[in-house]
C-alpha cells in the first residue's frame, strides 16, 4: 500500500508550484503559440521530473541519459543550428550589406548584461552565460551554459526561449519609446533590382565559416554548424539532406532538445534567488539588444543620405523571423506604404550571425580567464 502512496508522500509545495510551472509553459505553448515547438516539451519535460520518485529522470532515467547525450555533450544544440542554417535565407542581407551592422550592434545587450549580472554578484561565468540571453538565441545560450554554467542551464534555457517568444510583448514599447512616429514612419524602398548570384551564395557560408573560425575557433562548432546548413540549402545539389534538416533533423532535435531542458527543472534546482535574478537579466538583455541597434541606426542616420528606418537596427537579434515580423507590422501601421519586411529579415539574418560570432566570442575570453 505505501507504495501505491510514494508519490503522494513525496510531494512538497516545491513540486506544485513546478506543477504550475510546467503547466503556463504549456498553456503559453497551446493557448498563446508562444514558441509551441519549445515551451510544450520543456513544459512536460518538467512536469515529469518534478513528480516525485520518477522514473523519467534519476541515474538511469530516460530523460536523464538524453540530458547527458546531447545537451551534456552539446550535440542538440550543434545539431539545431545545421537545420536553422538550411533554413535560412541570407539573400536580403547579402542585398544590402549594411544591415550586416545591425547584427553586430544588436549584440550589446550580452555585454550590458554580463556587467549587470557581474554586479549582482554572479561569477564571471555565470555572468557570461546569463548574458548570452541576449543573443536571442536558444542554442547558443544552452552551449555556452552547458560549458560555464550547468547548474543554470534550466532557468537560462527556460528565460532565453521564455523571451524569444515575447519579443512580440517586449520589443514596440522599447522601440516606440526610444523613437518618434517620424523615424518610425521613414519609407525604405524594397532592392529588388539587386541579385544575387549563386556563387555568392555558395562562397558566402564557406567565407563566414573561415573567417569566423579563425578568429575565433571556439565557435567553430556554432557558426560552422549553421554555414554548413546553409550551404546545403544553396549548393543545389544535395535537395534531399537540405529538406532532411528543414524538415526530419529540426523536428527530431528540438522534440528531444526541450523535452531534454524541462527535465532539468526540478524544484530543488530550480526554485532558488539565482533562478530569480536570471529571469529578471533575460529581459534586461532583450531590452538592452533592441536598444543598442535602434540607436546605433540612428546613429548611422546622421551619416547617411538615404535615411534607415531605425526600427530595422531592433531586428539585429536573433529571434528569427519573429523579431522582423513584428517590425515590419509596425512600420506599416506608421506608413501603408511601408513594405519592409525584406529590409527586417535581412537584419534578422544577420542576427543569427551576430549572436553566434558574439558567443563565440564570449567562449573565447571568458575560457581564457
Amino acid at each position: 500500500m505505501e507504495q501505491l502512496l510514494i508519490g503522494f508522500i513525496g510531494l512538497s509545495w516545491k513540486h506544485l508550484v513546478m506543477f504550475g510551472v510546467g503547466i503556463l509553459l504549456i498553456y503559453l505553448a497551446i493557448a498563446k503559440e508562444y514558441e509551441p515547438v519549445l515551451l510544450l516539451p520543456i513544459g512536460f519535460g518538467a512536469l515529469l521530473c518534478n513528480i516525485p520518485f520518477s522514473s523519467a529522470v534519476g541515474p538511469e532515467g530516460p530523460l536523464t541519459v538524453l540530458t547527458h547525450a546531447g545537451i551534456l555533450t552539446e550535440l542538440f544544440p550543434v545539431l539545431i543550428f545545421v537545420a536553422i542554417g538550411a533554413m535560412c535565407d541570407f539573400a536580403p542581407m547579402l542585398k544590402n550589406p549594411v544591415l550586416m551592422m545591425f547584427g553586430a550592434a544588436a549584440q550589446f545587450g550580452i555585454f550590458a548584461t554580463i556587467v549587470v549580472a557581474a554586479l549582482l554578484g554572479f561569477d564571471i561565468k555565470e555572468s557570461a552565460s546569463i548574458g548570452i540571453i541576449g543573443a536571442a538565441d536558444g542554442p547558443t545560450t544552452i552551449y555556452v551554459a552547458t560549458k560555464f554554467a550547468p547548474h543554470l542551464l534550466a532557468p537560462l534555457s527556460v528565460a532565453a526561449y521564455s523571451y524569444m517568444s515575447l519579443v512580440p510583448i517586449i520589443q514596440p514599447p522599447v522601440i516606440k519609446a526610444l523613437t518618434s512616429k517620424a523615424e518610425r514612419s521613414i519609407f525604405m524602398p524594397v532592392k529588388e533590382d539587386i541579385a544575387v548570384s549563386k556563387m555568392v551564395r555558395i562562397t558566402f557560408p564557406i567565407a563566414v565559416t573561415l573567417i569566423a573560425g579563425i578568429i575565433a575557433p571556439i565557435s567553430v562548432a556554432l557558426i560552422g554548424m549553421l554555414m554548413f546548413g546553409n550551404l546545403l540549402k544553396e549548393c543545389g545539389v544535395v535537395d534531399r539532406l537540405a529538406r532532411s534538416s528543414q524538415e526530419e533533423l529540426a523536428n527530431v532535435v528540438t522534440l528531444l532538445l526541450g523535452i531534454s531542458i524541462g527535465s532539468t527543472m526540478a524544484a530543488e534546482e530550480f526554485l532558488n534567488y539565482k533562478t530569480m535574478l536570471v529571469m529578471m537579466m533575460g529581459i534586461v538583455a532583450f531590452v538592452f539588444d533592441t536598444a543598442g541597434g535602434l540607436l546605433f541606426a540612428k546613429f548611422l542616420n546622421l551619416f547617411l543620405k538615404e535615411k534607415i528606418n531605425p526600427m530595422i537596427g531592433a531586428c539585429g537579434i536573433s529571434a528569427f523571423p519573429m523579431s522582423a515580423r513584428v517590425i515590419a507590422k509596425m512600420a506599416l501601421a506608421e506608413n501603408k506604404r511601408n513594405y519592409i519586411i525584406m529590409h527586417a529579415i535581412g537584419a534578422n539574418v544577420s542576427g543569427q550571425i551576430g549572436s553566434i560570432i558574439a558567443g563565440g566570442l564570449v567562449l573565447a575570453v571568458v575560457a581564457g580567464m
